[in-house]
Formats: structure tokens, sequence, C-alpha cells
């Protein structure tokens, strides 16, 4: 099948944060990695899109499967659907956050180590456990529909990091991406999704931004400290922490109305 290049980086973006079938795009040069950044949450509305549908049929609105029952298997769904990408950063960041403490060296050491240890593990077991709580909270409420906007606001994150965040390592996995992001273009990405997020949810919206604006500026504060930039890895963890965050927010208000 060939390809229109006005798509290639729709599906080099697909292809790399999900395990959806879209078109393999064959061999890919450097710069088209940098063209597939604002792409990147609408890849994460597409998760969001299915993730919220198969909740949705499940849960209370139609099949009424038991709201615990169903957010396990809408969990494994999501992790699937990103093939533990992004776990698999939190996991090495955690491990390297305290293995690596006062030295920046062993911590970018640590981080290329694929195995895990009790750190990484324990991180990766604790944002499950609070994703799951969420999605249990938000299906038995009838609200799986918000499920729909956290893997955006997460996406929206990287190209956010990628423009205002050096590379920590010479080479790596997002080193062209943050090289050759095209500012405009990932600019315009990211008040988009906001915008849409924001039109879309009113103020339970607008909380939720702020929510996970505070939570990057947290954590690029704390990477400069420590890296003096940021790596593939830590990228990943600020997507989990921020998807962690925006549902346990509606969640933790639903009961008194905050996510309606």
């Amino acid at each position: 099948m060939k390809l229109g290049p006005g798509l290639r980086p729709l599906w080099i973006a697909g292809r790399f944060l999900t395990r959806f079938p879209f078109p393999d795009p064959g061999a890919i040069d450097p710069t088209e990695l940098g063209q597939a950044v604002p792409w990147y949450p609408w890849i994460g509305l597409l998760l969001g899109l299915v993730i919220s549908a198969v909740a949705l049929v499940l849960g209370p609105a139609v099949l009424n499967g038991p709201p615990g029952v169903v957010a396990a298997l809408v969990l494994a769904l999501w992790v699937w659907s990103t093939g533990g990408l992004h776990l698999d950063g939190l996991a090495d960041t955690a491990d390297a956050w305290v293995g690596g403490l006062g030295s920046r060296e062993r911590t970018l050491a640590i981080m290329k180590d694929p195995s895990s240890g009790p750190a990484g593990v324990s991180a990766v077991v604790l944002v499950l456990i609070a994703k799951f709580a969420a999605l249990e909270a938000l299906i038995g409420a009838g609200d799986a529909w918000l499920l729909l906007w956290a893997p955006l606001i997460a996406r929206a994150q990287l190209p956010l990091l990628l423009l205002s965040t050096p590379y920590a390592r010479p080479q790596g996995m997002a080193a062209d991406p943050a090289r050759t992001a095209p500012p405009v273009a990932s600019r315009l990405a990211i008040l988009l999704a906001a915008g849409a997020v924001g039109l879309a949810l009113g103020w339970t919206g607008l909380v939720l931004l702020s929510a996970a604006g505070g939570l990057y500026w947290l954590v690029r504060r704390t990477l400069m400290a420590r890296l003096g930039g940021f790596t593939g890895d830590t990228a990943g963890a600020l997507v989990e922490l921020t998807e962690a965050l925006v549902l346990l927010l509606p969640a933790l208000g639903c009961e008194a109305g905050f996510s309606g």
C-alpha cells in the first residue's frame, strides 16, 4: 500500500504510540519523526475514543457489567493498546531517580538498563492501581465518556516537553523528534487539544488542564534539576502520571457533581 506523503506523519505517530493497525510507512527519515509530533495529541484522542467506547458498551450504559470488572477489562485494553510503552518509561525513570540520586550520569545509566528494580515495579503497580480505582469510580457513576480526554491531555504534554526542554542525551529514542519537531504545528496541536478539552468539558476541562499544567511544571523542574533535560523514559513517565491525575480528579469528585 502506497501512502500519501501528507499522511505519513500520522501513520508514524500512530505506530509509535499505539499497537493499532496503522499502515506501515516503510523507511522513516529522522525529520519525519519530528513531523509526527503534532499528531501525538490526536493519537491520544483516538485511544481515548476506543477505551471510552468499550467502557460505555460494557458498563451501565449498555451491558451493565460490574464496574470493577469493566474497569479491569478497559485498563487491560489500555495497556495493550500502547504496548506498555509509557509504563516502561515510568519504571525506568523511577528506578533511575532512586538509584541515581545525586548523580546525573548514574541516573542516565540506570535508565538504559532494560531490567526493572523495586522502585520501577512499585511505580507501575501504584499508577495502575490509581487508574483502576478511577476507572471503576467513573464507570460506576456513568461518566465513562470522560475517558475520552485523558489520553489526549497526556499526549499533548509530549510536544510541549519537546519544544520547551532540551534533550538530555546525545542520542536516544526521542532525540530526533526533539530536534526536528515543527514548532508552529506542534504549538497549534497543543492549543487545539486544550481548546477541545475546554469546549467539551467546560469548567471541568479547565480544572483538568490546570492540573496537567501544574504536573508538567513540577516534572520539568525536577528533570532540569537532575538531568538538565528530558529523555524518552521521562517523557513516558510524564504521560502515565498525567493520565492517572486527570482520571483521579473527576473520579474523586464525581459524587459531588464535579464531572457533570
